[in-house]
């Protein structure tokens, strides 16, 4: 096998892992898989890429949080912010 067999395998994968591959090149792609490690090592790389594609595709994004968890956490923010611009005002409720 040489570099050229693996460059050619590696245009054919997309098909291939579609079902899409013509009987006679899915057998050729097939015979090489069978001694490259290398390609079988992509194949599988590949193969498992998709798997997290399809399911991250399923995924919803989460919902926006509630008016009021939004602006409990922006009053806690403000907090934050006003101790930070007045650490001497702090200190002396401390």
């Amino acid at each position: 096998m040489n570099d050229g067999d693996c460059t050619h395998i590696f245009e054919l994968l997309s098909e291939y892992l579609d079902g899409e591959l013509e009987p006679a090149n899915c057998e050729q792609l097939e015979s090489h898989l069978r001694g490259c490690p290398e390609c079988i090592e992509f194949v599988q790389s590949l193969r498992r890429s998709r798997e997290l594609c399809h399911q991250f595709g399923n995924c919803r994004p989460p919902a926006a949080p509630a008016p009021e968890a939004m602006a409990s956490l922006r009053r806690a923010y403000e907090k934050m912010l006003a101790r930070k611009r007045d650490p001497e005002a702090n200190a002396s409720r401390a």
